[in-house]
């Protein structure tokens, strides 16, 4: 697979990007050069076009996208999976705070984490410790000290309640009472041949 990825660039940025992408002459133009430039926490860095400095920021996409290349406009094959995406901001914007980015690269994923995804589940800090502390202890051969025991009597319950739950097996279905019908070769008196005896 190839090695890919999004950056996102403010549209007087992009401008002069496709300007000197377009061009058959680089040297031509006041934008000589393109550079990218992180630091040491690798999110945060440096976009350098010609000599301007724009601020970068690297964010995780919400979502995994797919890229594709074709090559007779019939069939595609898949060349990278993208997940992550480089923000390019004026000089005067604020840095993100996060390292996901909120919203995804179409419209249909706008707010794609709130909308899309189911959200954590919020877990009592204090029960987790505790039913941890119990597995450990039962796997080390001990017992669980917050164990609530039923009686028998509740026991029986549940398994009754657990039974009626069930499907019951599935019975054959009866027959229904059929005479049985009688051919010719039950008849000891009667043959085919008889009957062609009389019509002579």
């Amino acid at each position: 697979m190839e090695e890919q990825f999004i950056i996102r660039v403010p549209p007087n940025v992009a401008e002069r990007i496709e300007r000197l992408l377009n061009e058959n002459n680089a040297s031509s133009s006041e934008d000589k050069s393109l550079d990218l430039q992180f630091g040491e926490d690798g999110r945060s860095g440096t976009f350098v076009i010609g000599d301007e400095h724009f601020p970068a920021s690297l964010l995780d996409l919400p979502a995994v996208v797919e890229s594709y290349k074709t090559y007779d406009d019939n069939s595609l094959v898949k060349t990278a999976d993208i997940g992550q995406m480089i923000m390019v901001r004026e000089s005067g914007d604020a840095a993100p705070d996060v390292i996901e980015s909120r919203h995804g690269l179409t419209p249909p994923m706008r707010d794609a984490r709130k909308r899309r995804f189911r959200r954590e589940p919020d877990l009592n800090p204090e029960l987790v410790s505790r039913v941890e502390k119990d597995l450990l202890k039962i796997i080390a051969g001990g017992t669980a000290e917050n164990l609530d025991i039923l009686s028998s009597s509740e026991q029986e319950g549940e398994e009754n309640a657990r039974s009626a739950n069930k499907k019951p097996a599935a019975t054959p279905a009866s027959k229904h009472d059929v005479p049985e019908t009688r051919t010719n070769a039950g008849d000891a008196d009667r043959s085919d041949s008889d009957e062609s005896d009389e019509s002579v």
